[in-house]
């Protein structure tokens, strides 16, 4: 079942809700896995994911990756005898917090056991503490921001955080050939988060950032960027790296008016997207870009197009999709479906603790009926949870662009999260 909120204008919370890092009786911390409180009423997970705002075009591949999960999950008998139900929510951006806070309030509302969401760190930040504080499990399937590592025992992601996209990133630049970095960086939390590690990492290569460090930060929600774009040029990079949103769309232009070559720049996962019917073609032919997660097998495209006949990018679907079987398994594993119960078994079924590993909803439940412990290998590659609840290890994918300023995967490299 499928039930939709849109909430594009809200008020403010009324108030915030107190933080409750201390699960119930139901939860030691431990991941091995926790017996739940009996509360075996269907599961009812919520979407906080963008329909609106400058990260809407991630929106259609993360609901689908959860509406297929679900799908999926109810074709195999549901959770613990019942379907699994789900109800959508615009998150928005940081610039309209207000759509979000209203969002969460609404999901809430509705007994949400677990929040898919949001996209943006800064929307996770500005919302984390109500979920969280509810009990209730969130599970980003996109976050990166560094500061959300370990923020809460009820906080998951199956996106890597910064340090390995960044890494990443920073050794494609300096394995270029670069060795003078110019960095375009708008001032939030994600754009600063990755700009300090693409620094720190091209700088042990040996190369300087003469460009973007603190303090050159530019306001995302800026008219025109041109200056920022004057000022980066007057440091004569060799290598450009534009770490913004929907703000790339009149960035570029510029920078190949400036006469930068569009093969030396270099993009992340919040502007890695299809700008065909942005730009004239060849404008950004040769640049590069990076997103998080093993590229989609024709397989899962196929059925994430299934469920939505319109996608034609995939980014942080397998990642959504990943967090809704996460959830559901929790909940089979522990024998409830409340937050605390979920919460408690999460790192269990990622395989925190070793376990067979299994690859679908039905093989694992099989599983898990057995008395095995289990370890769920999903569509996004990520490693079992670590102590700070984010992947232990995620690859993180390399595309570049051809004439046509259409995205195309490269190769993939993998990278380990450190503790």
């Amino acid at each position: 079942m499928t039930r939709t909120t849109h909430a594009v204008q809200a008020a403010a919370l009324a108030g915030a809700v107190a933080l409750v890092l201390t699960a119930c009786s139901s939860s030691d911390d431990s991941s091995g896995g926790e017996t739940g409180s009996g509360d075996a009423s269907p599961l009812v997970v919520g979407t906080l994911l963008p329909q609106t705002g400058t990260l809407a075009y991630l929106g259609p591949p993360e609901v689908a990756g959860v509406d297929l999960a679900v799908q999926e999950i109810n074709e195999a008998g549901g959770v613990l005898g019942s379907d699994v139900e789900v109800v959508h929510a615009d998150s928005s951006d940081a610039d309209h917090a207000e759509v979000a806070t209203q969002s969460v309030t609404d999901l809430l509302s509705q007994d949400v056991q677990v929040i898919i969401g949001a996209a943006s760190s800064s929307v996770t930040l500005n919302v984390i503490d109500d979920i969280t504080g509810a009990e209730v499990v969130q599970i980003s399937p996109a976050n990166t921001a560094t500061s959300l590592s370990g923020y809460s025992d009820y906080y998951f992601r199956t996106a890597p955080p910064d340090t390995v996209q960044g890494a990443a990133l920073g050794n494609l630049i300096t394995g270029d050939g670069h060795a003078n970095i110019g960095i375009l960086v708008f001032n939030d939390d994600y754009g600063t988060s990755l700009r300090d590690v693409v620094k720190t990492t091209v700088e042990d290569a040996g190369a300087t950032v003469v460009y973007g460090n603190s303090g050159q930060e530019f306001d995302p929600a800026a008219s025109s960027f041109a200056t920022d774009v004057t000022a980066l040029m007057a440091t004569d990079p060799d290598a450009v790296v534009v770490l913004a949103f929907e703000q790339t769309k009149q960035i570029i232009p510029e920078l190949v008016a400036a006469g930068v070559d569009p093969s030396t720049i270099y993009m992340v996962d919040g502007n890695t997207a299809d700008y065909s019917a942005d730009f004239e073609p060849g404008t950004l032919e040769g640049a590069q870009g990076t997103i998080p997660g093993a590229f989609p097998s024709d397989d899962f495209q196929a059925r994430l197009k299934e469920v939505d006949p319109n996608l034609s990018d995939y980014a942080y679907g397998p990642e959504s999709y990943d967090a809704t079987i996460l959830a559901a398994l929790a909940a089979v594993k522990g024998g409830a479906t409340d937050g605390p119960t979920i919460q408690a078994n999460m790192a269990a079924v990622s395989g925190a603790d070793g376990g067979e590993e299994c690859k679908t909803f039905s093989d694992c439940v099989a599983l898990i009926e057995d008395g095995s412990d289990i370890q769920y290998v999903g569509q996004a590659g990520i490693g079992p949870f670590n102590e700070d609840n984010d992947p232990s290890s995620a690859f993180i994918g390399v595309y570049q662009y051809g004439a046509d300023n259409k995205n195309v995967w490269v190769k993939a490299v993998e990278g380990t999260v450190g503790e």
